[in-house]
């Protein structure tokens, strides 16, 4: 986990990672539909398997009273269950509208902030850890977000069985787990096939919105989306940090201290 991470994440567990504590659980009385959204998201129902290698790993966490209870009953108003067919957006949002993937939201302050500043669009995030679900679904009530959504499950399979060809307006991943590791960099999300995956994804004219604080990532990156032949590059390398994704202060803390941040913005291009 990148401790100098600048995105809304917690320290532990990493990046769409999954809360699985069971004690959590037991703070207070919850439905069957609650204990169902902390269960393990490793197949989750109707899933057809995992065929790839997952960016995540089960962890225990710590969720806060507040996280369950938004579980409870938040879930059902904002949550769409993973299914192994196509969403369809407009239904889900209840209007036609610009639909943007954001993959690995964290604890949802990057994700709350962005919808606010963009109502004409509609924003689906999708993320496996337990406490940053209930930590935006409280975001979206707190804030009254009406152009949010929310997918609880592996993100790989959400784009590859939910998502319609030629349909995203954009998509964001920002900050996801490093895996620091050499040998855990079979682990990063954003390799060759995922990133041929989500182009296809992508409108004409849509775009990629990627960021990292590791710089061996960003180059990573850099070389993945330069590759796929549906994508190009908006800038002669990194691109400088759009408006519309805002400095967290975690973010604004890194980088007082030197540390680097790399956005790279693709667009869809046929």
């Amino acid at each position: 986990m990148n401790t100098n991470n600048p995105a809304d994440k917690p320290a532990t567990p990493p990046v769409n990672t999954p809360d699985t504590t069971a004690d959590s659980a037991a703070q207070a009385p919850v439905s069957p539909e609650t204990q169902a959204a902390l269960a393990s998201t490793a197949h989750a129902p109707n899933s057809p398997g995992a065929t790839h290698i997952r960016s995540f790993v089960h962890r225990r966490g710590h969720i806060t009273q507040g996280q369950l209870a938004a579980l409870e009953r938040l879930m059902g108003q904002w949550s769409i269950p993973y299914a192994a067919r196509r969403l369809d957006p407009a239904a889900a949002f209840g209007r036609q509208a610009p639909t943007v993937l954001e993959i690995g939201f964290g604890m949802g302050e990057t994700t709350e902030k962005i919808a606010l500043a963009r109502p004409d669009d509609n924003f689906l995030g999708v993320e496996v850890f337990n406490a940053g679900v209930g930590s935006l679904l409280r975001r979206i009530e707190d804030s009254n977000i009406p152009n949010l959504r929310i997918i609880q499950h592996d993100a790989v399979e959400v784009v590859r069985d939910m998502i319609a060809p030629d349909s995203l307006a954009g998509v964001h991943v920002y900050f996801p787990d490093p895996w620091p590791k050499k040998r855990h960099h079979k682990r990063r999300l954003l390799q060759p096939a995922f990133v041929s995956l989500l182009a296809s994804r992508i409108a004409p004219g849509g775009y990629i919105h990627c960021a990292t604080d590791w710089e061996d990532y960003a180059v990573q990156m850099l070389e993945v989306l330069s590759g796929e032949p549906l994508l190009a590059n908006t800038a002669d390398g990194y691109a400088p940090r759009p408006d519309y994704r805002p400095l967290t202060k975690f973010e604004t803390r890194g980088l007082r201290l030197g540390h680097g941040v790399w956005d790279l913005i693709f667009k869809r291009v046929a």
